[in-house]
């Protein structure tokens, strides 16, 4: 029961420094980052803004976790980043000293504070800080119970001897707290279970000193396992810099913890203050050591975690040759040449969107996305070179050629926005309640979007080779797949009068997937219309000439004024 007991408070503890941190993110999030963006340009003021916003926050994973994504990304050098995680670790330690002060009598007030800005905050922010302080209340009833669940066993002859064994060596300890810390994800935590220990006399102070180097050490360990982008050495750097400095820091202590809690017990007999201050000491003199030894750490690392070449941007051009725009016929081979690069990258998005859809993908709506975004730069490149290129004076010709890499480009820049805004919400819709559509449903979808991704190569085709032939043969396809949508709409029907459930509940999900990829045709279809326009193959109309005719007078009828 007491090992249970325990147990709740860790949870406890842990739920409340997790409320505390999400409020403080939710309420000043983008602020933080902003500050922490700009205090980083030299290794003092990242230093007092590791430390300040560590302890707002209340978790130096936190803080790492942001600033690998700025290091990973070339916000932030490595020298100041550094720094700041040596002001987060004196920030966490910071909580731990308040905490080791007996404030539980103030647990009941800010519980009852915090569900009142929660529950009645008219303004966001202010739930969002009633949740800090709930969790804040939260920490502090947590510690009360821990200490209380702790107290049965004070004068147990049996627990004593397993905590002893448990603790004999510094070394193991060192390793239970840096086990515990990285499992935990908190050091607080680990820190304030390890003063309760100390203060029911469960361990003694040396073995509590260092619990608490373990605890140091295992909060290096999240960041470095979780932070950084896969597979780029570089993005390692910070929290592998972090790491080395508190082990270096850990083997530099250990040997003297039985002098250090000596000194310290002398200063302040209470075994919690004795753990408060050696875990803000520690802190403080890894700053102080380390401080000045940054750039040469930095070097090392750069030197040993190389910056791996990025991989190519989908969405750089690779064609669009400024040079060229004095030669518009080089130029137009330019933009052409892109624009199918640009029907690569959406054929692409098409394929991963409609697998998306039917197996339930989260990452791949996802990757949709970023796709989207490549397309429209894309886009946006080819339009202001195309721009750029009618400045000057083109044969018609030339103009007319521009015109249609114009067309084509708008029309797959919407083919990426029907997948991306249309196809991938639908997608989110079906995984979100875990939606399936039924097996006959799933194949004519699939049907159809085999169909289309072929005729991804025709419209290609078309616009590359201007072979009237081939343009006709896509707006052929054009009916086919009107035809195709009519019957996979019709046998969907069938199975709704039927009841079959998956159709029932998929039901609109099924014909406005229907409907999208009806569209998306359509955009790639126009690609013929240029080339048998030239040829003087379109009509002004699908409506047949009779039909025209009989029109014209019910129009003119409509437009004629009515008489008084």
């Amino acid at each position: 029961m007491v090992l249970l007991d325990m147990m709740g408070g860790v949870a406890l503890l842990l739920w409340g420094l997790h409320m505390v941190h999400s409020g403080i993110v939710r309420a000043f999030g983008a602020d933080l980052r902003r500050t922490l963006g700009g205090a980083l340009r030299n290794r003092f003021k990242a230093l007092a803004a590791g430390l300040g916003i560590t302890a707002l926050l209340q978790s130096s994973t936190a803080t790492a976790l942001m600033l690998t994504s700025f290091a990973a990304g070339g916000v932030i050098s490595l020298v100041p980043a550094l720094a700041t995680m040596l002001g987060a670790n004196i920030g966490t330690s910071l909580i731990v000293q308040l905490l080791s002060f007996n404030v539980s009598a103030l647990a009941p007030m800010l519980l009852v504070v915090g569900v009142v800005a929660f529950r009645r905050g008219a303004r966001t922010r202010t739930r969002d800080l009633g949740r800090v302080a709930i969790g804040l209340g939260l920490m502090l009833l947590s510690l009360h119970l821990l200490l209380n669940s702790l107290a049965p066993v004070e004068h147990s002859p049996l627990v004593r001897d397993v905590f002893a064994a448990a603790t004999n060596e510094a070394l193991v300890c060192l390793l239970i707290g840096a086990l515990l810390t990285w499992a935990a994800h908190s050091s607080v935590a680990v820190v304030l279970l390890v003063m309760s220990l100390a203060q029911s006399q469960l361990i003694g102070v040396e073995a509590a000193l260092a619990m608490v180097l373990g605890a140091n050490l295992g909060a290096a360990l999240n960041p470095l396992f979780e932070g950084g982008a896969a597979g780029n050495p570089a993005s390692r750097r910070l929290p592998l810099g972090n790491l080395l400095n508190r082990l270096a820091g850990c083997l530099l202590l250990l040997p003297f913890l039985g002098p250090v809690a000596d000194w310290l017990a002398s200063v302040d007999p209470q075994p919690v203050r004795v753990a408060a201050d050696f875990h803000i000491l520690f802190n403080l003199a890894m700053a102080l050591l380390f401080l000045p030894l940054l750039n040469p750490l930095a070097r090392l690392l750069e030197r040993f975690l190389p910056e791996r070449a990025a991989p190519s941007d989908p969405g750089t051009p690779l064609y669009l040759d400024a040079a060229a725009l004095d030669t518009p016929a080089v130029a137009l081979a330019c933009a052409a040449r892109e624009t199918l690069h640009m029907g690569d990258v959406v054929e692409g998005m098409f394929h991963r969107g409609m697998n998306a859809l039917l197996s339930n993908d989260r990452k791949l709506v996802a990757e949709v996305s970023a796709m989207d975004d490549a397309v429209d730069r894309l886009h946006e490149a080819i339009k202001l070179y195309v721009i750029q290129l009618t400045r000057g004076s083109l044969e018609e010709h030339e103009g007319q050629r521009a015109m249609e890499i114009m067309s084509l480009s708008i029309n797959l820049e919407h083919v990426g926005d029907i997948v991306d805004k249309n196809l991938m919400e639908l997608a989110a819709k079906k995984i979100k309640h875990r939606l399936e559509f039924s097996r006959e449903g799933a194949a004519e979808l699939e049907a159809m979007h085999q169909h289309i991704a072929a005729n991804f190569k025709l419209a290609a085709s078309a616009f590359l080779t201007g072979d009237a032939r081939v343009a006709r043969q896509l707006l052929e396809e054009k009916t086919r797949l009107r035809e195709i949508e009519q019957a996979a709409g019709e046998s969907h029907m069938a199975r709704l009068r039927e009841g079959r459930p998956e159709s029932l509940e998929t039901s609109s999900l099924h014909l406005d997937v229907l409907r999208d990829l009806k569209r998306i045709h359509s955009h790639l279809c126009a690609a013929a219309y240029p080339v048998l326009d030239a040829r003087g193959e379109l009509r002004d109309s699908r409506l047949k000439p009779e039909a025209r005719a009989s029109e014209e007078p019910a129009a003119a009828d409509g437009l004629r004024p009515h008489s008084g």
